[in-house]
């Protein structure tokens, strides 16, 4: 190779290692990390300082609880977005697990400790840190396992998901809210929730399996009466949203988390056809 081809050459080796950083998805997950900084904002700003006797109304935290749940949305979103596009990239792997540990580890840590947990004293900041420690560990794990070749990440998640671990805390303490109103942290309720920071860190550590649903496809075809059961669903869902919402949501999420200890049991079949959809060109 002569002088002009070398030089030729490099251009075109600089480009492909450009970093590339793709708008679509990595403004979802750019949301997704607003979203976390906004429910630790919000928390800090209705609060009182622990160890105060000034009178604290638990429904405040609710926008707080929103947004975690908000956080989870453009979660959802930007890998689904990137796969579409077909513009995945390393940097928004980065991206997203850093956005993750924000809204889904600290946010939902914090809200814990600075609401429930801080009648516990030291075993709820203990419990707090350690559901931390547990989201930063998963997701490491994540993205090592991402990385490797053949991987099946895209396919089914290594431990509990860390959004879904925080969707949980976040739509079960408004189902409580909603149940029990501002005397929430007054009841034993308070124990349910320490239990349930416990288990879900054990759960993202752990070795259960749960799909990943990334291989849904909303262009696959579905037998009317399904799409018709789906568009009452959402109906419903708009129209008593303020009933049905803070029952359902924590249904969901699990139903999700109980699904991973049943899934080996069922069959290859029925649990393809859960978890995947094949897509028919018309």
């Amino acid at each position: 190779m002569n002088k002009k081809e070398i030089e030729h050459s490099k251009p075109e080796k600089q480009n492909e290692e450009r970093l590339r950083i793709y708008f679509l998805p990595n403004l979802m997950t750019a949301g997704n990390l607003l979203c976390g900084f906004f429910a630790l904002w919000y928390i800090v700003k209705v609060t009182p300082p622990v160890g105060t006797d000034i009178p604290f109304d638990a429904g405040t935290i609710t926008p707080a609880l929103w947004l975690i749940l908000g956080a989870f949305l453009f979660d959802a979103l930007d890998g689904r977005i990137a796969r579409l596009i077909g513009k995945e990239s390393p940097f928004g792997l980065q991206f997203d697990s850093l956005a993750d540990i924000i809204s889904f580890g600290a946010a939902p840590a914090f809200l814990m400790q600075r609401v429930i947990l801080h009648e516990f004293q030291e075993i709820g900041l203990i419990v707090a840190s350690v559901y931390l420690l547990c989201g930063a560990l998963r997701l490491a794990r994540y993205n090592c396992l991402a990385m490797l070749p053949n991987s099946e990440s895209k396919k089914e998640f290594l431990g509990f998901p860390i959004p879904a671990s925080a969707a949980l805390v976040a739509s079960l303490t408004i189902f409580i809210i909603w149940l029990e109103g501002k005397e929430m942290t007054n009841t034993m309720w308070r124990w349910v929730l320490l239990s349930v920071l416990v288990f879900l860190s054990i759960m993202m550590v752990s070795e259960v399996k749960y799909p990943a649903f990334k291989t849904l496809d909303f262009r696959t075809r579905r037998p009317f009466t399904k799409f018709v059961v789906f568009v009452i669903g959402v109906t419903c869902l708009v129209v008593l949203w303020e009933y049905i919402v803070p029952v359902v949501l924590p249904i969901i999420f699990t139903s999700y988390l109980i699904y991973g200890f049943i899934r080996p049991k069922l069959s290859r079949k029925l649990r393809k056809e859960i978890e995947e959809s094949e897509y028919e060109d018309d």
